[in-house]
């Protein structure tokens, strides 16, 4: 098998799920596509905190993923679990870092840098995945659980940069 399909070379493409041809522009290739940039920015985190010697990170970080393929799979798949185990680590890692008293820039340490950009990539994510599901009104939506995953990733992932700042093992 090809790699190379041709068959976008037009400016149109197969949606995931079986959605049928749509327009390369079309807002849910946008979400598609900022669902995968933010897959290959929190590898990049991780082979960071690989490098690092920071298993909480790797630990944090590794079913994330595999999940993102459930946030962008039609349906979405019940992501209730995963934002319960994230809520949980978000709680644990505030609870050992000094209170927040004021707004913080991105910056540190090379991890904690990964970990805000990959959190800016997710906020985009979650933009694009609202765009998509052109949400109008405050109904719920079938697609909502994967909303509420992606909002609570962009917040560990802030923990997680605060934690990875806080980490002397991660200074260079």
């Amino acid at each position: 098998m090809k790699l190379y399909t041709k068959t976008g070379d037009g400016g149109f493409a197969s949606l995931p799920g079986g959605g049928g041809k749509a327009r390369k522009d079309d807002a849910r290739f946008s979400a598609v596509g900022s669902l995968d940039e933010l897959n290959a920015a929190i590898g990049f985190c991780l082979v960071e905190a690989g490098r690092a010697g920071d298993a909480s990170v790797v630990d944090a970080l590794e079913p994330v993923q595999a999940e993102l393929f459930s946030v962008g799979a039609v349906p979405p798949a019940p992501l209730d679990e995963a934002v319960a185990r994230m809520e949980k680590r978000i709680d644990a890692i505030c609870g050992e870092l000094p209170e927040l008293k004021d707004f913080i820039l991105p910056g540190g340490c090379e991890l904690a840098c990964r970990l805000h950009l990959a959190r800016t990539i997710a906020r985009r994510a979650e933009r694009a995945v609202v765009a998509a599901l052109d949400l109008r009104n405050d109904e719920p939506h079938e697609a909502s659980g994967a909303l509420r995953y992606l909002n609570r990733l962009s917040d560990l992932l802030f923990a997680l940069a605060r934690q990875a700042n806080h980490n002397p093992t991660n200074r260079d």
